[in-house]
């Protein structure tokens, strides 16, 4: 029986790709979380850096958007939107969080629009940040729900750019070398990208979770290695820190 839900697996997982020392560009809702449990558990002088303009703050408890003033608390620096994605242009940024409504085997995103652009079934907020986070930063870290409609083998619309075609076109296309997609998260497992054709492998099944669920759930077909590692659970500290001093309201996580 699994004490925890699968908001705060992924949370964890999350966190756990943030190394001391280095910056995370950070969105609002979950990277909030797995930022703010990195900082307090693992990463003390992780930098967070959010598209509102706080950079190298203190999280106290979960802020509700990227312009609310806690993403300010004890920063070292109260800048701008603009100043925040030049950081990114000139390579200053590490890691970035990244949601989509649809990803394809390259890791491409799709927040615009399902259906047709032009006579849309869906219209969804559009890149906002997104675009710049994957083209500029240099490793994007992706959380979202997995299922067939979201893991397509073709986007509706490539509102941020993977790896695009494959190798090499990323580089082809302006973007800067040695960019892109480094991890997907979702509530079944964690994926990364092979080193030779770009498309997305699977890296670890959660606890309970089949590769049969996985298969089953994604639209395209999945690189699966021979051996497959079992996700580590949430570690008893990492629910106290969540549950108790990040998100106690459960505004997340709940």
């Amino acid at each position: 029986m699994m004490d925890y839900t699968a908001t705060e697996l992924m949370a964890c997982v999350a966190s756990r790709t943030l190394e001391d020392g280095r910056s995370v560009l950070v969105g609002t809702g979950l990277p909030m979380v797995a930022a703010a449990l990195a900082q307090r558990l693992h990463a003390p002088n992780l930098l967070i850096i959010f598209e509102a303009g706080g950079i190298g703050p203190r999280i106290p408890t979960i802020p509700i958007s990227v312009g609310d003033s806690r993403t300010f608390h004890r920063a070292i620096m109260a800048a701008s939107m603009d100043y925040v994605m030049s950081c990114a242009q000139l390579g200053l940024v590490d890691y970035a969080f990244l949601g989509a409504a649809q990803i394809d085997p390259y890791g491409n995103l799709n927040t615009t629009v399902i259906g047709s652009h032009d006579r849309p079934r869906i219209r969804l907020p559009g890149s906002g940040g997104g675009n710049d986070a994957g083209s500029l930063c240099w490793r994007t870290i992706i959380l979202m729900m997995q299922d067939r409609r979201r893991f397509v083998e073709r986007l509706d619309f490539l509102t941020t750019p993977g790896y695009l075609t494959g190798p090499g076109a990323r580089e082809r296309a302006g973007l800067p070398w040695g960019t892109g997609p480094y991890r997907v998260i979702t509530q079944l497992g964690v994926m990364d990208f092979d080193e030779v054709s770009k498309r997305m492998r699977l890296l670890s099944r959660h606890p309970g979770v089949t590769l049969e669920d996985i298969i089953e759930n994604t639209g395209f077909q999945l690189i699966i290695p021979e051996e497959v590692p079992v996700t580590e659970p949430p570690r008893e500290e990492e629910l106290r820190l969540l549950r108790e001093v990040i998100d106690p309201a459960g505004i997340v996580i709940g």
